[in-house]
């Protein structure tokens, strides 16, 4: 339902092995189990050290890599890749903006796959723009590019570096020259990066390890908040992983990382995303205890909190709600009939909820629609009481760090207490998840800025739109 959302950010993938292997296809593999993370477009890149292929489009994976594109990426002798899925929060959704991008520079062919956003691309952009940048997209990945190859007295690694310094906001980034792969993580560690092992000695860099686990590496570890590490490409120490910590780590990741966006089986920065969705649950019983007869999950992110909700409540768990797996990313034409009927197509109600007072539990509400009509459907189905339960706080901020929450102005939480939530969505009670209850489940420091505004890495000078870059280069022809 991802209308009544927060939008996903991007999945970024890196590959670097000592001998040939199918990159393309491992790569393609990867972004498979990075899907969840964006849907709008999909990108590869391959080089063998000399060729350098990129194939990318809009469209969910399956969608863009058709035969002839993989077998234009299977090119001879390939052992390094990059790739990404994308879901844009800075710069419209546009062929031209999916990723990984590329440009030519002192330092050869350079190319880049970013998940997150960068909340001083605006003025960086200008400043290139001003010193003769010439600019192919409209998102903030290529503001990086771009500052990375300007830095032309010094190495690939030591630009890098620089870039991170001049560069603020939540952020992981992988890049490669056709030798090597690096990959970096902002201070704050908000966006999420992994490193895994090949078992030739190779290395895998991913937003998340289920990405390295379908690619057969083995996890070794998070990149660290404020680090830099890249795979030293020639000589003795060739295939050996090097590491800079470039910024003092100050490390507050994403709770939403918890809450909804990281699969299931993902463990990130220590943390099980399961077991912190199952911990939520079983603070929120306690935080917003109601009487009912049975739990029910909005799937599929709300299972974990319902299965707490249940466990720590004595209160029945079943699948209320059947989702379906085949309805996938509709376009239906957006009249209030039609974006009903679009919730009954990928949501059904099963006969476990008739006659019953129920407790729906889902991990975030954003503009309230969704959840209004999803009620509706739990009462159809003849549903006693719905009561409502959110295993995260309101949303009252938007984000800035590469998670599309929407204006201020359209957060539900925002402009309506929590009663007139609770009557525009049609249900007996609502309660959400207190900050401490959130901070507790996850069990580490955590950005919590689109609940209270507080933005461990900064905000933009202006609030910044998804086509900020668009006007601006509007305005600077």
């Amino acid at each position: 339902m991802r209308e009544d959302k927060p939008r996903e950010e991007c999945g970024v993938l890196g590959l670097w092995s000592p001998e040939p292997l199918p990159v393309a296809d491992l790569l393609h593999l990867g972004l498979f189990a990075l899907q969840h993370r964006g849907q709008e477009a999909a990108g590869m890149c391959v080089s063998n050290g000399q060729e350098l292929v990129i194939e990318k489009d809009l469209g969910l994976v399956a969608q863009v890599f058709d035969e002839a594109r993989m077998e234009r990426l299977r090119i001879p002798a390939a052992n390094l890749g990059i790739g990404h899925t994308r879901y844009s929060t800075t710069g419209s959704n546009l062929r031209f903006n999916a990723q990984p991008l590329s440009v030519r520079s002192s330092k050869g062919i350079l190319a880049i796959a970013h998940n997150g956003n960068f909340i001083n691309a605006l003025q960086i952009r200008q400043q290139l723009l001003e010193h003769g940048a010439v600019f192919q997209t409209t998102n903030d990945t290529e503001v990086m590019i771009n500052l990375i190859a300007r830095y032309t007295q010094l190495s690939l690694v030591e630009a890098t570096a620089r870039a991170m310094q001049e560069l603020l906001g939540g952020f992981s980034v992988v890049i490669t020259d056709r030798r090597t792969v690096l990959a970096l993580r902002d201070r704050n560690g908000v966006r999420p990066l992994v490193i895994g092992r090949l078992p030739n000695g190779g290395w895998v860099f991913a937003s998340e390890p289920p990405a390295l686990a379908l690619m057969g590496a083995a996890f070794v570890r998070d990149v660290r908040p404020g680090e830099l590490v890249w795979v030293e490409p020639a000589g003795p120490s060739r295939g050996e992983l090097r590491s800079w910590q470039v910024l003092e780590p100050r490390p507050t990741p994403c709770a939403f990382e918890w809450i909804y966006f990281a699969r299931a089986d993902a463990v990130l920065d220590g943390i099980g995303t399961h077991p912190a969705r199952v911990r939520m649950g079983e603070r929120l019983a306690q935080e917003a205890p109601a009487q009912a007869d049975v739990v029910v999950p909005v799937p599929d992110s709300g299972i974990g909190a319902a299965i707490g909700y249940a466990r720590a409540s004595g209160i029945s768990f079943d699948f209320g709600l059947h989702k379906n797996p085949y309805a996938g990313r509709t376009f239906i034409q957006p009249t209030q009939a039609m974006r009903d009927l679009k919730v009954r197509l990928k949501l059904a109600a099963t006969p476990a909820v008739a006659g019953k007072r129920v407790v729906l539990v889902d991990d975030s509400i954003v503009r309230g629609t969704t959840s209004g009509r999803i009620v509706q459907l739990l009462r159809d189905a003849g549903a006693t009481e719905v009561h409502v339960r959110i295993s995260s706080p309101p949303i009252r901020f938007p984000c800035y760090y590469g998670i599309d929450t929407a204006a201020r102005k359209e957060l539900v939480a925002a402009t309506h207490t929590i009663e007139q939530i609770r009557a525009l969505i049609g249900a007996d009670s609502l309660a959400f998840l207190s900050e401490q209850g959130v901070r507790e489940a996850i069990g580490g420091p955590v950005c919590l800025a689109c609940f209270n505004g507080q933005y461990p890495a900064g905000k933009p000078e202006e609030e910044m739109r998804k086509e900020a870059l668009e006007t601006e280069g509007a305005s600077s022809r």
